[in-house]
C-alpha cells in the first residue's frame, strides 16, 4: 500500500459559495452598495480606538493595593527547623513570598508551633506574636505596614480638646442668652399678656 492509495474516511464538505444564487442571493448578506458591501471591507469597532488611548497596566495580575504577602505560622512550622532565623530573604528563598522589592510580608497567627523561631524585619500580627513568644521564640525588629502609617494620628493633648469643647459650648450659650435677654421681645410678650 502506498500514499496515493490512501483515501479519507469522511467525505470533504464543499465550501459554501455566496453570491451565486441560492439563499444568500446576489448581495451575499452584505446589503446593497456602500463601504461595507465591498470586498475586503474590515471596519474596526469605534470602541477599539478609545481603548487604545488608555494607559496600559503592568500585566493583568498587577494591582497596586496587593502589596502584602501573607505567611501563616502553620507553614513556618512545616518549612523551617527549630531555632531558625526567619527574615524576608529566607522566606523568598523557600518560595513562601514573592521576590519583589515593594511587597511587604506579614506573619499571621493561623496554626500552632513548638519551635523557637527568631523573626525579624517582618510585619507580625498580635496573635502570631503571642504564639511565637509562647513557644520560646523571639521577635526582633518589626516593620510597620504602610497603610497604618498613612492614617492621621489622634491628638493626645487632652487640655486642647477640652478648650475646644468649651469654646464651642460657650458660643451656643451666648446665643441662647441673647435670645432670652432681648428687651424688645420681653416688652412685646408682656403687652400681649396684658391685652389677653
Amino acid at each position: 500500500m502506498q500514499i496515493h492509495d490512501l483515501k479519507p474516511k469522511n467525505k470533504l464538505k464543499k465550501k459554501k459559495r455566496i453570491g451565486r444564487g441560492g439563499k444568500r442571493g446576489t448581495y451575499s448578506g452584505k446589503g446593497m452598495k456602500g463601504q461595507k458591501s465591498r470586498a475586503g471591507a474590515n471596519m474596526p469597532p469605534i470602541i477599539r480606538e478609545a481603548l487604545k488611548r488608555y494607559p496600559k497596566l503592568r500585566g493583568y495580575q498587577f494591582s497596586p493595593f496587593k502589596k502584602v504577602s501573607v505567611v501563616n505560622i502553620s507553614i513556618l512550622d512545616k518549612v523551617f527547623d527549630d531555632g531558625a532565623k526567619i527574615t524576608p530573604k529566607a522566606l523568598k528563598e523557600k518560595g513562601l513570598a514573592q521576590k519583589s522589592k515593594n511587597r511587604e510580608i506579614k506573619v499571621l497567627g493561623n496554626g500552632e508551633t513548638k519551635k523557637k523561631f527568631f523573626v525579624s524585619d517582618l510585619i507580625v500580627s498580635r496573635v502570631a506574636r503571642e504564639t511565637i513568644e509562647g513557644a520560646g521564640g523571639k521577635i526582633g525588629r518589626t516593620v510597620k505596614h504602610k497603610a497604618q502609617s498613612t492614617k492621621k494620628p489622634q491628638s493626645t493633648n487632652k487640655k486642647e480638646d477640652a478648650k475646644n469643647k468649651q469654646t464651642k459650648g460657650g458660643k451656643s450659650e451666648k446665643k441662647s442668652k441673647s435670645k432670652t435677654t432681648n428687651p424688645k421681645q420681653a416688652k412685646n410678650s408682656n403687652s400681649k399678656k396684658t391685652k389677653s
